[in-house]
Parts: C-alpha cells; sequence; structure tokens
C-alpha cells in the first residue's frame, strides 16, 4: 500500500489542529477521538483493498531486434464492482530501455483494457522480462494498491535483423539495392541468366538488339555470377572491437554487415559462415547455403558480446585455415592500433593466402578523422593534430603491407560498411577472385 494524496492532506489537518492545543488545553481530547477515528478509517479503508482486483497479461515477441522498439501490449482484466483508475508500469530487463510507460487507464467493473508501449534492447542475448506493476486507489482513495506481478517471459534479442527484411522487400520488388547494381563493371558476367527490362543502372553493352527489335523496347542481358563459393566472417571479439561509435560497438557493426552480406551471398547461391574469436575461439560456424544459413549465424552470435581481452590472430586465423579446406572468401573485422597487434595480424593474413582470399576490413576511427580535419590555432592543437597524424600513418602503412601481402582492405567508417562490404563482395564475384 502506498499513501495517496488525499491520505496526506488528511493526515496533515490532525497536525495543524495539534497547534491550537497550545493555546487551549481542552481541545487535546477530541483532538484524540479524531484521531483514533481517522486511524480506524484508514486501517479499515487499507483492509477492504487488500486483496488483488486486478489480474494481468502481457505479450511480447519472443524475438527482439537490438536497438529497435518492440511492441509489447498488456490486458488487464478486473475483479471489482468498481471503476479503477490504473497506472501500469512494466520492469522491462538489464539494457533495455521501456517507452511509453507509466500508463494511465480506466478499468470499468469487471471490465478488461489494453495498454500498448514499446521495449527498445540496448543489447543482445538471453534476458528475462521483469515484473509488471499496476496501481490503483483504494475503495476510500486514501491509499493506492500497488501489485507486483509475476509475468515471467524469456526473450532473445538479436542482432539487427530488419535491414535483411528491408532486402527481402526491394528483392520482391525486382529493384534488388541501388549499391548492388553499382558494381556491374565491364568483364564481370559469367553466365547468362535471363532478358530483363532496360534501366537506366545497366551498361549499354547489356543491351540485347534483337531482343529490343522484336519488343520495341529496350532489353538487357542479365548474367549470373558463380554459385556454390564459401563465404566466412572472422570477427574479432576483443578489446579493441568494445569502441562504441553511433551507439554500437564496433562488433556489432561487424556481425549486423556480416548478416545482411550473408543474406546477400545465400540469396546468390553461396554458402556462408562465421568465426568469433578474441583471446579464444568463442563461436565457429561452418559454411551453410540456403534460406536458413543466416538464420544459423544469428544463433551462432547472438549471444557473443567483446571482451576486454587481446586478441589472438595468428590462433583463430590457423584455426580457420585448418578447418576450411575449400577456398573461401575470409572477411576478417578488425581494428588495430599496436604494431605488435598489426605484426600478428599480417602473419595470419599471410598463412590465408595460401589456400583462400583474404578480405580484412578496418574500422576508422572517427575521432582521429575530426581531429585531423578540425582547426589547430593553439600551439597544443598542433601537438594533438601530429599525434593522430601519426596513428593515421601507422594505419595506412597497414593497409598498404595487407594489399601487398595480397589481401583485399576495406578501411571504412561504421555507417559506410554494409554498402562497401557488399560492393567489394560482388566484385570479387564479378572478377573472379574465388
Amino acid at each position: 500500500m502506498v499513501p495517496s494524496a488525499r491520505l496526506v492532506w488528511i493526515l496533515a489537518l490532525p497536525a495543524v489542529a495539534a497547534l491550537a492545543t497550545l493555546a487551549m488545553q481542552g481541545l487535546l481530547g477530541p483532538l484524540l477521538g479524531f484521531d483514533a477515528l481517522l486511524m480506524a478509517v484508514v486501517l479499515v479503508d487499507a483492509l477492504l483493498s487488500r486483496q488483488a482486483w486486478v489480474v494481468a497479461r502481457r505479450e511480447c515477441p519472443a524475438v527482439l531486434a537490438v536497438d529497435r522498439p518492440t511492441r509489447v501490449r498488456v490486458e488487464v482484466r478486473s475483479r471489482a464492482r468498481l471503476r479503477l483508475a490504473l497506472e501500469i508500469n512494466d520492469d522491462g530487463f538489464n539494457g533495455a530501455q521501456v517507452e511509453g510507460l507509466p500508463a494511465h487507464a480506466e478499468l470499468d467493473p469487471h471490465g478488461a483494457v489494453t495498454i500498448a508501449y514499446h521495449v527498445r534492447a540496448g543489447r543482445r542475448g538471453t534476458f528475462e522480462l521483469g515484473a509488471l506493476f499496476v496501481r490503483y486507489p483504494s475503495v476510500l482513495g486514501l491509499w493506492k494498491r500497488q501489485l507486483r506481478l509475476e509475468l515471467a517471459q524469456t526473450v532473445r534479442v538479436y542482432p539487427d535483423f530488419e535491414q535483411v527484411r528491408g532486402f527481402e522487400l526491394l528483392a520482391r520488388q525486382n529493384r534488388e539495392l541501388a549499391f548492388v547494381r553499382a558494381v556491374r563493371r565491364p568483364g564481370g558476367e559469367s553466365e547468362f541468366a535471363r532478358l530483363r527490362d532496360y534501366t537506366r543502372d545497366d551498361e549499354y553493352r547489356s543491351i540485347d538488339w534483337r531482343a529490343t527489335a522484336r519488343r520495341q523496347k529496350l532489353v538487357a542481358r542479365e548474367y549470373q555470377l558463380e554459385t556454390n563459393q564459401h563465404v566466412l566472417f572472422a570477427i574479432d571479439a576483443g578489446r579493441m572491437m568494445t569502441a562504441e561509435s553511433q551507439g554500437l560497438s564496433q562488433f556489432d557493426h561487424a556481425l549486423n554487415a556480416s548478416l545482411m552480406l550473408s543474406h546477400v551471398a545465400a540469396r546468390t547461391g553461396d554458402a556462408v559462415g562465421m568465426l568469433c574469436f578474441a583471446d579464444r575461439i568463442r563461436a565457429f560456424a561452418r559454411p551453410h547455403g540456403g534460406r536458413g544459413a543466416t538464420n544459423r549465424l544469428i544463433q551462432a552470435a547472438f549471444n557473443l558480446h567483446p571482451h576486454l581481452v587481446e586478441s589472438d590472430y595468428r590462433s583463430a586465423l590457423g584455426y580457420l585455415a585448418l578447418e576450411q579446406r575449400k577456398r573461401a572468401l575470409i572477411v576478417v573485422f578488425t581494428q588495430v592500433f599496436d604494431a605488435a597487434v598489426a605484426q600478428a595480424l599480417l602473419e595470419g593474413t599471410r598463412a590465408l593466402l595460401r589456400r583462400h582470399l583474404p578480405l580484412v576490413v578496418l574500422f576508422r576511427d572517427l575521432d582521429i578523422d575530426d581531429l585531423l580535419e578540425g582547426p589547430g590555432e593553439r600551439p597544443r592543437d598542433l601537438y594533438v593534430k601530429g599525434a593522430a597524424a601519426e596513428l593515421w600513418r601507422f594505419r595506412h602503412a597497414l593497409v598498404n603491407d595487407l594489399r601487398r601481402a595480397g589481401a583485399l582492405v576495406l578501411d571504412v567508417r561504421p555507417r559506410e560498411l554494409t554498402s562497401s562490404l557488399i560492393n567489394q563482395y560482388l566484385l570479387v564475384k564479378a572478377r573472379h577472385l574465388l
């Protein structure tokens, strides 16, 4: 029971009257009687409201996407004979934001009301939904009865798969992502697939003039790329990937981009797999194709998070070279600011080059970019810009070393990762590098 505002005001009256007894001693007896009567009324009101007058049922999807609002519905039913003014709140779970609460509603006698709100999960993993809190006034309105309803439900928070659904929607409309069309280059065809209507994104040499003459409409030839190839994602889950950018860790950016590319690769007929590593192997999913390929990667990595440990590139990439016998595109996501770590990454990449095609994805540090581009009016600013330039020179040297070794390299900002990665994958397919 929680005292209501009405009860606070009522209890303030005897307190004020008690001041009058200082001047008139005869008021003490009546005042004590009034206090006793008031306490009796308050206790009776509490006893009449001791039973729970409402029951509730919560409907929440079992699977949530990280950083996406998920709609939750709560149905509250009344067991009382009087009208109730409800106040509802949800405990949520660790790392989640509950939007749209507390909510207020009027509940008719023996009636029902439905409240809708949203839960936004900030972390991936398995969580338990917390209790639901319902508060309503007592019979006389002197108290507010608060119920803690344990509506236990386990939910899984997966990486952001909304972009995969967006790709499916575009694919059904036969417009499969504008940035995918941008990678069609001369020499990229492999095998004739079909004829279709010409679009402004197509090259002129793709026009089939005989079909165009027959239909009196521009018709383009479409070619299919080689299928049944392997793509593996090696995601660093060490300390450097804990850094956040645009509200997500580098690890989450890498995981989201991997899931999007895995969906694209599976649609083209390739098999996809994943390795997550830090000081040891955290998860490994062998390459599989088909419609469920992306779901397998989600299941393997949804509960993984980066740790504050040093990543062991030699062991991880060596393990991958032994486990993956067929030639594959190995996409390595990492962040490097240390010479010893850079050397380990370079050696591990060279080990992959004996059989596979490595693509190393390095995240650009937006703070360093801002320091390089910002004004330098004070002498101290020049030292800061000099330190930032030294870090940039180190990364530039690492990128050149990786490319000279034979690896492909993407040095991108997190927001540009997904489109750049898919373009690079399609370019590899078009040039038959696998």
